[in-house]
C-alpha cells in the first residue's frame, strides 16, 4: 500500500507541512510523460524512507490543486519540492531520478540524525548557505521563530505583482540585492516585495503555531539608482490574532496592538535591516499577525520589504481551523 499522500487542498497541504518534520512534494500532472516515467521511483522512496511525524511524502495533481501550484511558483512538470519546518529548503526539477534519489536521502540521514541525537543539523537554506540569515543575533533567550509562519495562508494587499513572490519576505537566506545595491543579483529572480498604487502595505501573517513574540527585524534595501525608487516602511500597525486580512478602512478604525514608528537612524547601514521591539505582554498567545504599513520614508509612490524575521517563543501547534475561532473570539 502506497505511503505517499495525494493532496487534496490547500488546507490540507498546510496541516502536512505543520505536522510532519520534513515533507518532499511530487507536483506532478495526469498528461505528463515524464511524471509517469519517474513516479514508481518516486513511490519506491516513499516507500522506503517515510516516518509517522518526520518524513511525508505528498503529491499534488497541478491541474486540480491550482492554488497551490501557484503559491509555489511550479511552471514545469515534474518538480520535487522539499520542505523543512514548513519551508521549502530545495527543489528538483525535471524526471531526475539520480538527483531526487540523492535529494531525500540526504534529508532521511539528516533525519535519522536527529531521532539519534535529539538535535537538528542545519540545512541549506534558499540562498545555499547553511542555516538562516539574519541581520543581528536573537534576543537574549528568545530564537528566531519565522519558521512558524503558515506560508500558504499568507494573504497581501496591495502588492505589486511585479515584484518578488509574497513568501520571499520569510526566506531563510541572505537578500540576495543586500551585496548588489538594491539591484536584482545577476540572474536571479527579485526576492523582495513592493507596494503597487501607494506606500501602503497589508500583510496578514498566519502561524502554524501559536508564539509568545518579543520582537521583529524588517529589511528593507534602498535602489538608489532605480528611475523611481520604493521607499522604506515608516509607520507600522500591529494587530494581533485576526481571521483574515484587514481591509484598509478596517484598519484605519479599529485599535491596534502595538503602533510603531521606524526612524532613519533605526536603519542598520550594513544589513540595511530595523529592529522592531515588541510589548512582550500584549503578544503572549499569537496565532496571526496584520502588518499595515500605513506610510513609508520618503517622497516616493511605493514600498520595499526584503525579508522579515520574527523573534520569541513557540507553543503548541495550533489546529487547522481553530484561527478563525481565536480571532472571532478576541474582539476588540
Amino acid at each position: 500500500m502506497s505511503k505517499t499522500v495525494p493532496i487534496t487542498s490547500p488546507h490540507h497541504f498546510s496541516q502536512v507541512l505543520s505536522s510532519s518534520r520534513i515533507v518532499v512534494t511530487d507536483f506532478y500532472a495526469d498528461w505528463c510523460g515524464p511524471c509517469k516515467a519517474i513516479a514508481p521511483v518516486y513511490e519506491q522512496l516513499s516507500a522506503q524512507l517515510s516516518r509517522p511525524s518526520t518524513i511525508t511524502f505528498t503529491k499534488v495533481d497541478t491541474d486540480e490543486q491550482k492554488e497551490i501550484t501557484q503559491t509555489y511558483g511550479v511552471s514545469a512538470m515534474p518538480t520535487f519540492v522539499i520542505f523543512k519546518q514548513g519551508r521549502e529548503i530545495k527543489r528538483v526539477k525535471g524526471a531526475d531520478p539520480k538527483a531526487l534519489d540523492a535529494a531525500v536521502k540526504q534529508l532521511a540521514q539528516e533525519a535519522a540524525k536527529v531521532g539519534e541525537d535529539g538535535e537538528a543539523s542545519s540545512s541549506a537554506g534558499a540562498g545555499g548557505a547553511g542555516g538562516s540569515w539574519a541581520a543581528f543575533p536573537a534576543p537574549k533567550g528568545y530564537s528566531d521563530v519565522t519558521d512558524s509562519i503558515d506560508l500558504l495562508g499568507l494573504d497581501f494587499l496591495n502588492l505589486d505583482s511585479g515584484a518578488g513572490d509574497k513568501r520571499c519576505l520569510f526566506d531563510s537566506g541572505k537578500p540576495s540585492s543586500l551585496d548588489a545595491k538594491g539591484k536584482t543579483a545577476a540572474g536571479g529572480k527579485k526576492d523582495w516585495i513592493e507596494s503597487d498604487t501607494d506606500e501602503q502595505l497589508m500583510l496578514f501573517i498566519p502561524m502554524q503555531s501559536t508564539l509568545k513574540l518579543h520582537s521583529l527585524h524588517i529589511t528593507s534595501i534602498p535602489s538608489p539608482d532605480s528611475e523611481d525608487p520604493p521607499m522604506r516602511p515608516r509607520t507600522l500597525h500591529l494587530f494581533t490574532n485576526r481571521s483574515t486580512v484587514l481591509g484598509f478602512d478596517e484598519a484605519d478604525d479599529m485599535p491596534v496592538t502595538q503602533k510603531v514608528e521606524i526612524q532613519e537612524g533605526d536603519w542598520d547601514a550594513k544589513t540595511q535591516t530595523a529592529k522592531v521591539e515588541l510589548r512582550f505582554v500584549k503578544f503572549q498567545n499569537i496565532s496571526s499577525l496584520v502588518l499595515f504599513v500605513a506610510d513609508a520614508d520618503g517622497e516616493g509612490e511605493k514600498t520595499r520589504i526584503d525579508r522579515i524575521r520574527l523573534f520569541g517563543e513557540t507553543g503548541e501547534k495550533r489546529k487547522m481551523g481553530a484561527l478563525e475561532k481565536i480571532g472571532d473570539e478576541q474582539g476588540e
